[in-house]
């Protein structure tokens, strides 16, 4: 079984490390009482493949098949208060495969909790997916991959510091990163992009912690360290879906060039206008896979 985490969040900001990350908040129930809950509402039969959608990707979770279930209705789940999330579970089929949608997620910038999507990974993980491909949207920090354009994540930098997994108490917490992004996902997804015809350059996403974006000096530091691309999520869920055993890819939707590259006018509200462009190529390969893959 497999699972698709896809988020779209904008580039991230601050140059320091907070001294003392907030401890994440008790789950307020656990997985397996979720996942109970979600199949008495959605049918018990496992699902193939999940996805996690933001800003441009909404549209996606009603082309589903199936259950519709506010996160207001599952105990523990987050509640984003990011415009251009629907904080949504949608489970059902799409293009021939049983798939779990989620519509919003929490960014670490809203409360400080890097950990804030371990819970819904793991009623991920026991609703039957072993897979995790994360999206997100970022700012551009090279000339080959503008606006507009998808980017497949090869690798990433953890800038802030930060780990979701900060408190586990067991032996776990050691996950190695080594190949932390999926070689095979990262095949099955540059083959369906072949097959649309559609680019799909990779290069090294950098987290920064949002929510204001960089300053024109840490993009110059971030291209010098080796980033293609800079935003304000992703690596949390990479490390928390290696830690519970999911494989991940992830895709970046490039909205804008970073800070000091162009003339843009960078902003939440411009993140929002540019998402839907990358993301219309996305659907397109998100869809060629799913269709491959039944």
């Amino acid at each position: 079984m497999a699972f698709i985490l896809a988020k779209i969040s904008h580039g991230g900001a601050g140059c320091e490390t907070p001294a003392s990350p907030a401890r994440p908040e008790p789950p307020m129930t656990d997985a397996a009482t979720l996942t109970s809950l979600i199949q008495a509402r959605a049918g018990a039969e496992p699902v193939r493949l999940g996805l996690i959608l933001g800003s441009g990707l909404g549209h996606l979770g009603r082309a589903v098949t199936g259950t519709a279930i506010p996160y207001a209705d599952l105990p523990g789940f987050p509640h984003s208060a990011v415009s251009g999330h629907t904080p949504m579970l949608t489970i059902g089929d799409l293009e021939g495969v049983r798939v779990a949608v989620f519509g919003a997620r929490e960014h670490y910038y809203e409360r400080g909790n890097p950990a804030a999507m371990r819970l819904p990974l793991a009623v991920l993980k026991a609703l039957g997916g072993d897979s995790v491909i994360v999206t997100n949207a970022a700012g551009s920090l090279t000339a080959d991959i503008g606006p507009g354009d998808l980017m497949l994540l090869s690798d990433h930098i953890n800038y802030n510091g930060l780990n979701p997994l900060i408190g586990e108490p067991t032996d776990a917490r050691f996950v190695p990163m080594t190949a932390a992004h999926d070689p095979e996902l990262r095949q099955g997804l540059r083959a369906a992009a072949l097959a649309l015809g559609l680019p799909l350059p990779e290069g090294v996403y950098c987290w920064y912690s949002g929510p204001s974006f960089e300053t024109p000096a840490e993009i110059r530091m971030l291209r010098l360290l080796g980033a293609d691309a800079v935003g304000m999520s992703t690596v949390p869920e990479v490390i928390l879906a290696r830690f519970l055993g999911l494989r991940v890819a992830a895709i970046s939707s490039i909205t804008n060039m970073a800070a000091g590259l162009s003339d843009e006018r960078i902003g939440h509200d411009h993140t929002k206008a540019m998402a839907p462009v990358g993301a219309a190529k996305l659907e397109r390969i998100l869809r060629h896979f799913l269709q491959v893959l039944r």
